[in-house]
């Protein structure tokens, strides 16, 4: 062998290993100084090694290091887990409970159909409600913006419908967010007295 041996041929011979190869790394070590030296000091530090005191952790170690560590749950573990607590543990609750399920299921299918069978109705219903909402919000900003203008400034809105109204409510909102930044300035300037 024309080299020095490598780490873990130094490793075999430290372990004790037996076998064909390791009759070549013996001769070798025999034959160099530098490796019989790294082989000694190997030696060396694995006998201090042993002579160190054996140190056991206390029984709760490993529980006070477990509840540090947050454990990622994927998402399929954390639902069928919170489904198997909501199961009851007695044969005859769950019988109840799948009872009750299934009627569940019965009555909101029911109810999905007569709705798609009712689809022109639940459309109306709908546009009936989302109608309202609409008038009932350009009522409440006409009544906030007569309570901000006034009466004849309203007239001149009117005109212009309820594209004008948002603009002016749009306005007085900007003109509020531009009032509070500037009292923020102003309290936060130091003064200079």
């Amino acid at each position: 062998m024309d080299r020095h041996l490598l780490p873990d041929e130094i490793d075999q011979l430290l372990d004790g290993e037996v076998g064909f190869g390791t009759a070549p790394l013996k001769a070798h070590v025999r034959r160099c100084a530098e490796c019989r030296r790294e082989l000694e000091d190997a030696h060396a530090l694995v006998r201090s090694i042993e002579e160190l005191p054996h140190f056991a952790p206390s029984p709760l170690f490993a529980e006070r290091v477990m509840g540090q560590v947050q454990v990622f749950v994927p998402w399929h573990v954390a639902l069928r887990d919170t489904v198997r607590g909501w199961v009851p543990r007695s044969r005859g609750a769950r019988a109840v409970g799948l009872a009750g399920a299934a009627g569940m299921s019965i009555v909101l299918t029911a109810v999905a159909l007569l709705l798609v069978t009712r689809l022109d109705a639940v459309v109306f219903a709908l546009g009936l409600v989302a109608a309202r909402a609409r008038v009932a919000l350009l009522a409440s900003a006409s009544d906030a913006l007569t309570a901000i203008f006034g009466e004849p400034a309203m007239h001149v809105l009117r005109a212009s419908g309820s594209v004008g109204i948002f603009a002016a409510l749009i306005a007085v909102l900007l003109a509020a967010f531009i009032a509070i930044r500037a009292l923020r300035a102003l309290t936060a300037a130091p003064t200079s007295r």
